[in-house]
């Protein structure tokens, strides 16, 4: 028996990768413990930037650019003061169809990124894209951010020219442009890469998920008349951060008259008891995952009113007959034709979409309520979507409006629930 042998049998092989939908009933364990099972980290990354190689050649580019973070985390991994690079452009990544992934950034961003093996080079020659940093100089860096990528798209992609790229500037356009490139827009690179998810991702999204309902039982326990909407919605995000998030994408909570017309944020307004209380929780949680859920309590004291009822019911019903049509292969004019229908005078102003995908953040697709919709565009259903089912229900000019939404995974067998905090019983009606 040779060493070979007995190292083998002392670390076996990993299990099997699981499949989408035995990832979609688990919420991973992520303490750094020896005894339970992991997220496999090292596998996420490796599919996303599989992903992405797929789709960078599937769009006849020979690199792309990216400077979003959201963006950068999704290839990488890499985590850096995300929320001021969403409008102060610091970091940037340049991933070419075939080579070595290369990393600009400031010393944290560096030190996140040597820890990583999706990425190959990591530099210290960062130039600056934002004005902030650049003043009346950001066309002269530009220039040499410009001849910066120059020599990387000649040494990694021979006589390549086609770059896809985001954001980066009118400034830094025009001179890759000048630098003879021809540059597209990497949206649909991004786009097509991020709709499938792997079972890593799904346990990943789960994670969020539990955060966020965690922050539900927490604004239900804890919601009573006399608070502040704004009081209210500081327990989500408490949740949030103390379960290793990182941001909510907005503010929409509202209680009362101002849960109708919906999307209006928290505010100083006083919940009072018999207030409906509509929340959309919108979360961006641990890995940079999102949950997108919406929930509506009654804040008794007092029990809800009949027409309270209805307007839950509803939009229960509409969630749960559109979620059933989340199937594989389903297109999205097939889904629009069977769609739930609201009573006359209930869907008259209904949510600006019936159903969109969900990664990092909200994603493509948007599926709407018409195929004669300006902005319809079709497309199909496959497995490995996440897809958040929307209703809100409010009649123009009624005194109050709910918003539900359910996050579903779509699977070969159909779609799987995964958000599963449970609706208001009180509120459901056997009578709509």
């Amino acid at each position: 028996m040779n060493d070979a042998t007995d190292y083998s049998k002392k670390f076996p092989a990993k299990p099997q990768p699981l499949t989408l939908e035995q990832a979609a009933w688990i919420t991973p364990p992520v303490q750094a413990v020896d005894t339970e099972g992991m997220i496999d980290v090292p596998r996420m990354r490796a599919y996303r930037q599989n992903r992405l190689r797929e789709q960078i050649k599937k769009q006849g580019l020979d690199a792309i650019i990216l400077v979003e973070p959201l963006s950068i985390r999704y290839a990488t991994g890499v985590r850096n003061c995300t929320l001021f690079q969403m409008h102060i452009q610091a970091g940037y990544l340049f991933i070419p169809a075939e080579g070595p992934v290369v990393y600009f950034d400031s010393e944290p961003g560096r030190q996140t990124g040597s820890q990583l093996e999706t990425i190959d080079e990591i530099r210290d020659d960062l130039l600056p894209l934002s004005f902030m940093f650049a003043g009346n100089r950001h066309e002269e860096w530009t220039r040499n951010w410009a001849r910066q990528m120059g020599d990387l798209m000649r040494q990694h992609c021979g006589d390549g020219k086609r770059i896809g790229i985001e954001r980066p500037g009118i400034h830094a356009e025009q001179a890759l442009m000048a630098e003879g490139f021809i540059l597209s827009d990497v949206a649909p690179v991004l786009a097509h890469a991020r709709k499938i998810k792997s079972p890593e991702e799904i346990l990943a999204m789960n994670q969020t998920i539990a955060v966020a309902e965690d922050g539900m039982t927490r604004m239900r326990d804890m919601l009573r008349n006399g608070m502040m909407e704004q009081e209210l919605w500081a327990v989500m995000w408490q949740a949030l951060i103390e379960g290793g998030g990182e941001w909510l994408d907005y503010r929409l909570l509202a209680s009362g008259e101002r849960t109708n017309p919906w999307q209006q944020e928290a505010s100083s307004r006083m919940i009072r008891a018999g207030d409906m209380v509509v929340f959309d929780c919108g979360m961006i949680g641990p890995f940079s995952y999102g949950a997108d859920i919406s929930r509506a309590f009654h804040c008794g004291p007092g029990r809800p009113s009949d027409y309270q009822k209805k307007l839950y019911t509803l939009a229960w019903n509409e969630v749960k007959h559109n979620t059933t049509l989340m199937q594989p292969g389903a297109s999205f004019a097939e889904i629009i034709g069977a769609r739930y229908q609201q009573e006359p005078g209930f869907g008259d102003q209904p949510y600006p979409c019936m159903a969109h995908g969900l990664g990092m953040a909200d994603e493509w697709p948007v599926i709407l309520y018409s195929t004669e919709d300006q902005q319809y565009y079709d497309g199909e259903l496959e497995p490995g979507m996440v897809i958040c089912v929307e209703s809100y229900v409010g009649e123009v000019g009624g005194i109050e409006g709910v918003k539900l939404e359910d996050q579903c995974l779509i699977t070969e067998s159909g779609p799987i629930t995964l958000s599963r905090y449970p609706f208001e019983e009180n509120l459901l009606s056997s009578e709509y």
